[in-house]
């Protein structure tokens, strides 16, 4: 299983964003999803998940209300909306994903077996 993220950049507060990760080298749609983000000098931390039938999200307080994940199985596709974008926001953004059944929890990196490069978000304030 190979991702690959994209659709990072720089944005002024209370801008938008949307990140998108590219699923290939299996089923997409037995596989459930995460967003991951990281600033330097700091542990990773959970965004959000979306399961692998698309029928159950969870999201980070911090960003809940204001990003949406998604997931588009004609395109293998999963996506991160991210509006009302906050200095805080500023890191590195990563995909993640897991099979079926293999998350139980799913705001744990260690949880997933599979990262995309990662994607470098920038909000000026």
């Amino acid at each position: 299983v190979q991702l690959q993220a994209s659709g990072g950049g720089s944005v002024q507060a209370g801008g938008s964003l949307r990140l998108a990760c590219a699923f290939s080298g299996g089923t997409f749609s037995s596989y459930s999803m995460g967003w991951f983000r990281q600033v330097p000098g700091k542990e990773r931390e959970f965004v959000a998940y979306i399961r692998w039938r698309g029928t159950t999200t969870n999201y980070a307080d911090a960003v809940k209300g204001r990003f949406t994940i998604s997931r588009d199985g004609a395109e293998n596709t999963v996506y991160l909306q991210m509006n009302s974008l906050k200095a805080e926001d500023t890191a590195v953004y990563y995909c993640a994903c897991s099979v079926a059944g293999r998350i139980e929890k799913w705001d744990r990196g260690s949880e997933y077996d599979y990262w995309g490069q990662g994607t470098q978000v920038t909000v000026s304030s």
